[in-house]
Formats: C-alpha cells, structure tokens, sequence
C-alpha cells in the first residue's frame, strides 16, 4: 500500500470505523482513540496490506480494540458506569430510530457485531467472518438471531403502545 493509498482510507473509511466503535462502546472519546489506533496499525503494516482488503483489515483491528477496551472495562466495573454518548445532533433523529439504536444495544455482542457489520456497513458474510474471526455460517446465525431479536423486541414494544 502506498501513503496515497493510506490516505485515501483515511478519508473513505475512518467515519465508518468510528460509527462502528461508537456503537460498540458508547464512549466518543474511547471510540475516537479506537480509530486513531486502528489507522496507526495500518500505518505500521502499510507494506504488508493491499488496498483491496484495507477495509476488512482495518475493521478487523477495529474490533478487536472494541473486544479489549470492554473486556477492560469489565474489569475494572460494570458496562453501566461507562459514560453515555451524548450526540449534539440527536434532536433530529426520530423517536423510532432510538428505539432501534435501543433493541441493537441490547443484543449479544457476537449478534451486534454482526448486525452492524452487515446492515450499517454493508459487508458480506465472508468478510463479516473474517473480521470477527468466525465461520460464514456461524456469521448467518447470528444475524438471523439478531433479527428475531429485534422483530420480536419491536413487535412487543409495538404491541405496548
């Protein structure tokens, strides 16, 4: 990869590997040193990395920065003491898509991971299994039940209103 490329990830990728971190870990600071990291190791290997498969590359090190900083912060104390995002645009999203960013956070790790990955990012489910470390097929399952999850959750939440 050369540093024209290196640049150009920069620019085309880094808003989605924020959103990514973001979404994981709930923290924009935490989240903002997630991808500043990321970039660095990409920098680092730059020569061994082809731009074809920067993407998945650079959300594969995205991840598992997310998986340590929460292990770590299990560690030390509950997801619940990590300090809520706070969106200076929120007022325009609608009360629909809170409830939807709701149903996600309350998914498993492995499913979310998944979810994001396939419908925010757009991924295939090979590349979603090279990024998590998990087979196709295991990736399928997960979404699948993240999707029931989530229906089910609606319908319910649906059915309360």
């Amino acid at each position: 990869m050369t540093t024209k490329e290196y640049n150009q990830c920069v620019a085309d990728l880094s808003d989605g590997i924020f959103r990514f971190a973001l979404k994981h870990l709930r923290d924009e600071y935490e989240a903002e040193n997630v991808v500043q990291n990321t970039f660095e190791k990409l920098w680092v290997r730059k020569e061994n990395v082809e731009m074809a498969t920067a993407k998945a590359f650079l959300f594969k090190i995205t991840y598992n920065n997310c998986i340590d900083i929460l292990r770590k912060s299990n560690r030390s104390g509950s997801l619940e003491e990590v300090s809520e995002v706070h969106y200076s645009h929120s007022r325009q999203y609608s009360d629909a898509m809170e409830i939807v960013k709701k149903a996600v956070d309350n998914l498993p790790e492995a499913q979310k991971t998944a979810v994001m990955l396939r419908d925010y990012e757009g991924y295939d489910y090979r590349t979603i299994g090279e990024i998590t470390g998990t087979t196709e097929a295991q990736v399928k399952i997960n979404i699948f039940r993240a999707r029931q999850f989530l229906k089910k959750y609606l319908k319910d939440l649906y059915a309360v209103i």
